[in-house]
């Protein structure tokens, strides 16, 4: 994984959980994927990185090789035209079904609601779907 497993280890801060993920920054909620890909498990849930309070959705990442320390990577997902990132899931497409693969490596998909009341101008609330050829980065 190179330098992408690499970060200091915010759960060795005093007063963070030992076994629960958390942010280095900002306030999450609603853990939307947990998949394994090539031997690295990636956590996806919602995250609102400027306050400790809730704001427009963004979907944070981290990864693991182990299920305890994480390491927390880019933000995922931002509002867009479409609107905030709500709830959702994350999968592996392992058999490339739609067709969004690379190379013989299967993407990762994330489906997830676009809160259009978020964006600028309005937009209806619809289904959104975001992909990696990259494991997530």
């Amino acid at each position: 994984m190179g330098n992408a497993m690499t970060s200091s280890e915010p759960r060795h801060e005093r007063h963070r959980p030992q076994y629960h993920f958390s942010m280095k920054n900002g306030w999450i909620n609603d853990p939307n994927g947990l998949v394994y890909h090539d031997g690295v498990y990636h956590l996806f849930c919602q995250h609102y990185p400027d306050d400790i309070t809730w704001g427009p959705m963004h979907w944070s990442h981290a990864m693991s090789t182990d299920l305890v320390s994480w390491v927390e990577q880019p933000i995922a997902l931002f509002p867009d035209e479409l609107g905030t990132c709500f709830s959702g899931s994350a999968v592996v497409d392992w058999h490339n079904t739609s067709g969004l693969g690379k190379d013989g490596r299967p993407p990762l998909l994330a489906f997830y609601t676009a809160a259009g009341d978020g964006a600028t101008p309005p937009q209806p609330t619809t289904q959104a779907l975001a992909f990696s050829t990259d494991n997530g980065r």
